[in-house]
């Protein structure tokens, strides 16, 4: 079969986004396609990668309708289970007036949390060029085994890994839990990005360059702390230097970091280079091109549908950074 240049596995669900409220008064919410790992994809995918998601939703209205999304963004749905046992997870947007947003969340348990081993495509992992996940899948068994054993046949089969923990506190039993989980993939992982707030999660290092630097020195490829709309910070061996990020005025910040992270992974996608003998200097070109496209999806609301365009990126590249 032909290689999947992008496949991604974990959580897809619905991002509930506000919207003015009702005559009456109510909350009115607009539905959205959303998850951290699908939000990357379809950021790679609308970006011109070949790309793959491997993951569960239910057999219901909210379930058909995500499998219909990667199917009309050309994702390759052939991974993505249906299971009528369970519910699509479903995720509750709070908006700041600043575009900050926070969850709560319908999920016990959603469906993307029961994802088995044994419903893996094991070759359509084997022929993956990069397999990037999340931490989410690494809440609940049995999506944390299959996360786990699908890293692990990736990385036996040359891909490159690429991993992004996300902190929802409301998804843990508490927090040490988390901070142990969310570390325990590190030593299998070549690409990391983490947001500024999540880094002493997983070094004990509030400061962004001093974690950084120590998830370097731990094996990692390249560290990119994103950092807002200051842009993000990269580390390899060869040194670290903040990648300032580009002019935007911010309407919902979901997918900020996704759509960041899709741009990065194409770019790492279709350089050319093996990832040994990529540079300190390629790594922050890469950056460049990832805060461009997080500059134009917080300009948007939702995840998936803000996800930009190659032309629209590199429109934004010719203009002033911050």
């Amino acid at each position: 079969m032909e290689n999947i240049q992008i496949t991604a596995l974990g959580e897809i669900l619905i991002d509930y986004t506000p919207l003015p409220d009702s005559d009456a008064g109510m909350a009115v919410f607009e539905q959205n396609p959303g998850g951290a790992p699908a939000n990357v994809l379809t950021c790679a995918a609308k970006l011109g990668r070949r790309t793959a998601f491997i993951g569960k939703v239910g057999d219901d209205i909210q379930g058909r309708f995500l499998v219909d999304t990667l199917k009309r963004t050309g994702i390759d749905t052939r991974a993505l289970r249906v299971d009528g046992r369970y519910f699509t997870t479903l995720a509750f947007v709070k908006l700041a007036p600043n575009g900050e947003r926070s969850f709560s969340f319908a999920r016990k348990p959603g469906a993307d949390t029961q994802l088995a081993s044994e419903e893996l495509d094991r070759e359509l992992i084997s022929h993956s060029d990069i397999l990037h996940f999340g931490s989410l899948s690494l809440t609940d068994e049995p999506a944390r085994g299959a996360t786990m054993e699908a890293v692990y046949l990736a990385r036996q089969s040359g891909a490159i890994i690429a991993y992004d923990p996300n902190y929802r506190p409301l998804l843990w039993a508490n927090k040490e839990e988390a901070m142990s989980r969310m570390r325990s993939p590190l030593p299998l992982v070549d690409l990391l990005k983490v947001s500024d707030d999540e880094v002493e999660l997983l070094t004990d290092c509030a400061d962004p360059q001093t974690g950084a630097e120590k998830l370097v020195k731990m094996g990692l490829r390249c560290v990119v702390v994103t950092i807002g709309n200051q842009g993000a910070l990269v580390a390899t061996k060869d040194g670290s230097a903040m990648v300032s990020g580009f002019p935007t005025r911010a309407v919902d910040t979901t997918g900020a970091g996704d759509s960041f992270w899709g741009g990065f992974l194409t770019r790492i996608s279709e350089n050319g280079k093996p990832l040994d003998q990529l540079t300190f200097q390629d790594f922050q070109t890469f950056a460049r091109f990832g805060n461009a496209a997080a500059s134009l999806c917080v300009e948007k609301r939702g995840a998936m549908p803000a996800m930009p365009f190659r032309e629209d990126v590199l429109r934004r590249m010719q203009g002033p950074t911050s």
